[in-house]
This record gives C-alpha cells, sequence and structure tokens, in this order.
C-alpha cells in the first residue's frame, strides 16, 4: 500500500516550497525528513544535469548515489544542505559518466566519506582519480552479491557490467519495500534482469535518462513499476515509447526535470511521495 502527496509541506520545514536552480531560495530553511525508528527516505535530486540520490536511515545515515552531472557540483553542494547532510557514510557510482575527480574528492573531504563502491572496473579508475591521502576504502561489488548498508536495508548486485551503457544495477530492500536502481541497458544486461526476482518493484530508477533503445517493453512489464523515476540530462532525451511502455504498466512516472527533487517516505509497510518543485524563470 501507498499513499501519495504532492506538497512537501506535511512533513518538511521549509520557509518556502520554491527551489532555485543552481541556487536555492535562501528563504529555504534545512529539510528535515523526520525519521522515525523502522523508517527510510530516498530523495532523487532535482538537478540541472545528471543524477544523484540520498538514502537516510533513521540512526543519521546517509548514503549517496551519484554526484550528478559535471557542471552541478554547486547544486549537489546545496541539495546536501538542505537535507541536513553533514557527513556520507558510503558514495556508490555506478558508471564510469559519473566519474569526476574533483567532485569525488571535495565529497570524500566535506563530507568524511569513509566508502566508495562501484563494479571492479571502475573502482580500478577511482584509486587513480581519488587523493591518495584520503582516508577512504574503495570497494568494489560483485554480481550476485548482498551488501548491508545499515539495519533494515540490504542492497542486492544484480550486475556489474564493464561494456558499454553498462555499470552497477542494484536493489534496495528495505522491510517490504523494493527498489531498482538500473544503470546497464545493454542486450547481456536485461537477459540477467529478466532472470531476476525484481518483478513488481516499487520504486524504480530509469536508466540512461530513457533514450532510445535503453528499455525494452518487455523488461518494462516483468518490473511492472509503481514508481518511475526519470533525472534530467543536458544532452539526452527520453524516448516516448519507453514513456508509453511505462504508463501502460500504471506507473506513476516523475521527471525530474519538471517535477524537481522526489522524496519518498518509507515505513515498515506503506509509503509517502514528496515533491521539492524547481523555481521556474519567467
Amino acid at each position: 500500500m501507498r499513499s501519495l502527496f504532492i506538497l512537501v509541506l506535511l512533513f518538511f520545514q521549509l520557509g518556502s516550497i520554491g527551489i532555485a536552480s543552481p541556487s536555492l531560495d535562501s528563504s529555504v530553511e534545512n529539510i528535515d525528513v523526520k525519521l522515525k525508528d523502522h523508517e527510510m527516505a530516498v530523495s532523487f535530486f532535482g538537478l540541472s544535469d545528471g543524477e544523484a540520490t540520498l538514502i537516510q536511515g533513521a540512526k543519521g545515515e546517509n548514503i549517496l548515489v551519484n554526484t550528478g552531472g559535471e557542471q552541478t557540483k554547486a547544486e549537489l553542494k546545496e541539495m546536501l544542505g538542505l537535507f541536513g547532510v553533514k557527513n556520507i557514510s558510503v558514495l556508490i557510482i555506478t558508471n564510469a559518466q559519473n566519474l569526476f575527480a574533483n567532485q569525488i574528492n571535495e565529497l570524500i573531504t566535506t563530507y568524511n566519506i569513509q566508502e566508495v563502491v562501484s563494479t571492479t572496473e571502475i573502482t580500478r579508475i577511482l584509486t587513480k582519480l581519488i587523493d591518495p591521502s584520503a582516508l577512504v576504502e574503495i570497494i568494489a561489488w560483485k554480481e550476485g552479491s548482498s551488501k548491508i548498508l545499515f539495519p533494515e536495508l540490504t542492497a542486492e548486485v544484480l550486475y556489474a557490467g564493464l561494456g558499454e551503457n553498462e555499470g552497477l544495477d542494484f536493489t534496495l530492500h528495505f522491510l517490504e519495500h523494493r527498489l531498482f536502481l538500473m544503470t546497464s541497458s545493454s542486450s547481456e544486461a536485461e537477459k540477467v534482469f529478466l532472470k531476476s526476482d525484481i518483478q513488481n518493484i516499487h520504486i524504480f530508477k530509469v536508466p540512461n535518462w530513457a533514450e532510445e533503445d535503453s528499455l525494452s517493453e518487455i523488461l518494462i512489464q516483468y518490473l511492472n513499476p509503481e514508481i518511475s523515476i526519470l533525472f534530467e540530462s543536458e544532452n539526452h532525451q527520453p524516448d516516448p515509447e519507453i514513456i508509453n511502455d511505462l504508463t501502460d504498466t500504471w506507473s506513476e512516472i516523475y521527471f525530474t526535470k519538471n517535477t524537481g527533487t522526489v522524496t519518498i517516505k518509507f515505513t515498515d509497510k506503506n509509503y509517502e511521495v514528496f515533491t521539492i518543485a524547481n523555481e521556474t524563470e519567467d
């Protein structure tokens, strides 16, 4: 079961619901997601380019998946500040397109990141990009492995590809909820997904900006997602056929370009969706 709300004022403490990009309105106060025991929040940031997802636990845990686009460092910093993030335990990089050395090193220093996670191939690149003086562990996740991120939240690695349009694909299991953060859009990856236990996913992060041929109708029907999240890209446009296929499954689709940041708050059985709209320009 889920409940859906479109205004952040129900549990966010804001002076205004308008957020400017790349700068935040000075009247916006910090967001408090007010997590209790057995609750979690996942925020898909509405940056002007690129992917960045914040996972927050009830004990103050913060996990960041990707760092946005190459030019969105200031936007990401403001969003993390808005959500009151001072420390990040784990940074997950899902593909080589998200490797921005300056951004990653600054995040490690600013937020005292303890672990940086990716595929085996990408971690080899990260060992060269990350400042050797940084006290951070670089960890490769392998296909088929499970990782406990914090109590009640487990990541299961479905695919860790090396080819073009491939990267790190994993599900998040939080109590009765399942999220699929999909990155790889190759035919080989799809074969693996169609053999995996990922039917009837609650939250689906769409891969590769929903670009043409990045997602088949067969896989969409197999996933049958309740909520689909599409990030913004300056260089790619979503394929209308993919959007239609998602709509045919009755999935609710959120475009961060239009909606802004999408935060989903999970309890033991339910979840609620809240959005923070980007400020529109006249």
